[in-house]
């Protein structure tokens, strides 16, 4: 049976654009645990393109994990949803480089997106807000790696 992990992502961006970051939840879907949180500070840029390499982290968080795991992505950006699913189309040639690089990392791996309000998101919000507050890259396995 294969596993399953819940990715949960989020971006932000202080001015639009301003000084931003991703972050993003890594958490098994049998358990509930979280395994992971990553913040990752991109610079000065849109909140989308914050959103997006929240994304980014998370996708890589979790095939670190497990590789062979099946994804949940949950988002409170609709757009990254839409874009991401191929509903609707990414214009932004920033954004489409983005998308590429998440479509890479994805692959055939069976991965699905759901938008969520975001009051249920805010695990991700805080590790993207904890990235801009540093400035910086964190990482933090929650249980040591062990998984």
């Amino acid at each position: 049976m294969t596993r399953r992990l819940i990715v949960e992502a989020d971006g932000g961006s202080r001015g639009n654009p301003g000084v931003a970051a991703g972050g993003a939840v890594v958490i098994d879907a049998a358990s509930g645990a979280v395994l992971s949180e990553v913040g990752v500070y991109v610079g000065v840029a849109s909140n989308n393109v914050a959103e997006y390499h929240g994304l980014l982290a998370g996708l890589e968080a979790a095939l670190e994990r497990d590789p062979a795991a099946s994804l949940h992505v949950r988002l409170d950006s609709k757009l990254v949803v839409e874009q991401m699913t191929g509903r609707w189309k990414i214009k932004h040639p920033d954004m489409q480089v983005l998308a590429g690089r998440a479509r890479s990392l994805i692959g055939e791996r069976d991965v699905s997106f759901e938008w969520v309000p975001r009051l249920e998101n805010r695990r991700a919000d805080a590790a993207a807000n904890e990235s801009m507050d540093r400035r910086e890259s964190f990482r933090r396995d929650i249980d040591g790696g062990q998984a």
